[in-house]
Parts: C-alpha cells; sequence; structure tokens
C-alpha cells in the first residue's frame, strides 16, 4: 500500500515537474529524453528580466521565448553546449546561471578581494611606520615659550643673552 502510494506521488511529482515549464503542452517536445534536456537547460539559462530566476521558475515573456527557442534547438539536434553558445552569442554571458570562469570573470569577482587587501597593506605599513622624533627646542624658542607659559601678571626672570 505505502509502495503503491509513494510511486503515484513520485509519477505524479514528474508530471507537474514536466508540465511546469511548458507554458502550453503542444510547446513541449514530443521525446521526454529531449524535454529532460530542455528542462535541464531551462534551469541553467538566467531570466534577462527577472534576472535572479532561471528560465523555469520565470512566468516573463522573454523566458517563454527562452523556452521555446531552446526547445527548437534541441529538436534540431543540437548539443547543450551548443544551444549555450547560441544563447551567449545573442545575450551574453550573463544568460548563464554558473558562467564559467574567464579573465573577465575573474576580474570582476577579485577585484574587490584585491582593492581590500591593498588597503589593509597600506594601513598596516602606515602603523608599522617609524615614528621621527621632532627635534629640541632651541634656546630662543624655550624663551618664546616660557614667556607664553607664563602666568600673566609674572615678572620674568631676568634673562641672559647666549
Amino acid at each position: 500500500m505505502r509502495r503503491g502510494l509513494a510511486g503515484a506521488l513520485a509519477v505524479a511529482a514528474a508530471a507537474v515537474m514536466l508540465i511546469g515549464a511548458a507554458d502550453d503542452p503542444s510547446d513541449r517536445l514530443k521525446s521526454p529524453a529531449e524535454e529532460s534536456r530542455a528542462r535541464a537547460l531551462f534551469q541553467q539559462l538566467r531570466c534577462v528580466v527577472c534576472q535572479n530566476e532561471s528560465i523555469d521558475d520565470s512566468e516573463a515573456d522573454l523566458a517563454q521565448d527562452l523556452r521555446r527557442i531552446v526547445r527548437t534547438q534541441i529538436a534540431q539536434g543540437r548539443s547543450d553546449d551548443q544551444v549555450r553558445a547560441f544563447l551567449v552569442q545573442r545575450y551574453g554571458q550573463f544568460i548563464l546561471l554558473k558562467p564559467p570562469l574567464s579573465p573577465g570573470n575573474a576580474t570582476l569577482w577579485l577585484t574587490p578581494l584585491v582593492l581590500v587587501l591593498a588597503g589593509g597593506a597600506y594601513v598596516w605599513r602606515r602603523s608599522r611606520a617609524v615614528r621621527r622624533e621632532e627635534p629640541a627646542l632651541t634656546p630662543a624658542e624655550e624663551k618664546a615659550l616660557g614667556r607664553l607659559q607664563a602666568p600673566a601678571g609674572a615678572k620674568e626672570a631676568p634673562h641672559s643673552e647666549v
């Protein structure tokens, strides 16, 4: 009894998943294997309208068009890599939810880290810098300082010239 119920639930969940990505049942591919490939690709492609959703999850018109393009490409016998390359050529690497590592992407991700490390190194060097002692006051400067610090009305001691 439990196995039958679990099996029925699994079949129902799979059917809902297959139907969920197709806006119109006639849009689905005839071959379950091809439809499965298309669904896997839908999960890897970003909806350029929603930006944080895959085209599988998005309800935007553009996502529907992208799903149709993917299905057409698969029906024409193109591989997953060819379909991704076609969409990247058309929309740029932004269409991929997980873009491959490239010099441009590495720069984008590593620049903040490099800036933080450079700032930390600058602050560390400044904190470790040898502080120079100020030179001692000359006798004339000491005399002027003494006059400034003397209380008002106090007589100055006679000065001897050096």
